[in-house]
């Protein structure tokens, strides 16, 4: 199997997921160049000793990401590192001509995005990508080929969001998430929403406007050293949009972005409200889809339990359950195709999508500042 040798640049918990993946690579059914990590790089040497005890093909670690890419060694590089770092390093790796999986948001803000776009421009050759996981859950990808086949008719609504309550303890220490000069203005929304927009997006629903109900509930938690330091960014979002469907019908689209969601762990979710049928997903129930079925003037919620049937087979039978896990290893599948230069059904983010994402969220900041609706 061919090899795709890769440098991981922020040893933190993504990281460690993309190990996991790369680890269960020969449970893939269908062929597919095999990512092989060779390099890992981080400020803190202390990150390396979990890479280096569980990752045998790792020959380089490094302090400075810039030494990192000029190794000639690594054909590919995945990123994980604080929003504020983004612009830099994004712009230097596409710039070094190696494929690129990044991190969300893709930028701080709308000019960092912008930057990181332009030297995605002067490097056609190279696959750049924003990571995503949770439309390669089975069930999800049922939902979008039903829109897609038109089976909804004419679009009602449409509700999408990505809910948490990690932040719910309010002696939680801060952290880089709840720094403005860190994670930038947007707050949750650049945390957490181009996974909530991604298949939103990719579906043609654009948002013409948007009427933003942005919160701040902790403004203080403990710094970790005894006293208190500022919480400064937004902990949940509420985006009330406007849209159209392919014939120019429009629609109302909601966004939730939420740290702060009372009973969710990490609730990823699409509802899709049609004329015809309606269709809806979510990760806590997440081998199951949902659609209507009508009899005469009533519509009946029925439930199809899909199990795992994902984008790229793998050796799982299809009677048993999908998971986070898997939506990751059937993310990375897709990256390492197009690195091939196949198509695929349903891929990662690019990098214009992520342009889409930055306007909106600037126009929400603005709605919340002048309590209005703001024009795309």
């Amino acid at each position: 199997m061919e090899k795709v040798r890769f440098g991981i640049i922020g040893c933190g918990l993504m990281g460690k997921e993309f190990v996991g993946a790369a680890g269960r690579w020969s449970h893939l059914e269908e062929p597919c160049a095999a990512p092989e990590i060779v390099a890992i790089c981080d400020t803190n040497e202390a990150s390396f000793d979990w890479f280096l005890s569980r990752v045998p093909s790792i020959k380089y670690t490094y302090t400075d990401y810039k030494e990192l890419l000029k190794n000639d060694e690594i054909d590919a590089i995945y990123c994980a590192v604080p929003h504020v770092l983004h612009e830099k390093i994004y712009v230097d790796i596409i710039e070094s001509g190696k494929h690129f999986m990044g991190e969300k948001p893709f930028g701080m803000d709308m000019a960092q995005n912008a930057a990181i776009v332009e030297a995605v421009k002067r490097h056609p050759e190279s696959v750049i990508r924003c990571a995503g996981e949770f439309p390669f859950y089975p069930a999800a990808r049922m939902l979008v080929n039903y829109v897609k086949e038109g089976k909804c008719g004419r679009i009602l609504e449409v509700k999408c969001g990505l809910c948490h309550s990690s932040d719910m303890n309010p002696q939680k220490p801060i952290n880089w998430k709840r720094m403005i000069k860190m994670n930038g203005e947007y707050g949750c929304m650049g945390d957490l929403g181009l996974h909530v927009e991604h298949i939103p997006i990719r579906l043609g629903w654009i948002p013409d406007n948007v009427c933003a109900k942005l919160s701040n509930y902790v403004t203080e938690r403990p710094d970790g050293k005894g006293g208190m330091a500022p919480c400064e960014t937004w902990d949940n979002a509420v985006l009330l949009c406007d849209s159209k469907d392919k014939d120019g019908n429009k629609f109302p689209i909601t966004f939730e972005m939420k740290r702060m969601q009372p009973g969710a762990t990490n609730e990823w979710y699409l509802e899709v409200y049609g004329m015809d049928m309606s269709v809806k997903f979510t990760t806590a129930d997440p081998n199951a889809f949902y659609f209507t079925e009508a009899m005469g003037a009533e519509q009946a919620w029925c439930k199809v339990i899909v199990g795992n049937k994902p984008q790229f087979k793998t050796a799982t039978a299809g009677i048993f359950e999908f998971g986070f896990a898997d939506a990751i290893l059937q993310m990375w599948a897709s990256f390492m195709h197009e690195i091939e230069g196949h198509e695929v059904e349903f891929g990662c983010l690019r990098p214009e999508e992520t342009v889409i994402s930055h306007k909106l969220h600037t126009a929400a900041l603005r709605s919340e500042k002048e309590n209005a609706i703001i024009k795309m």
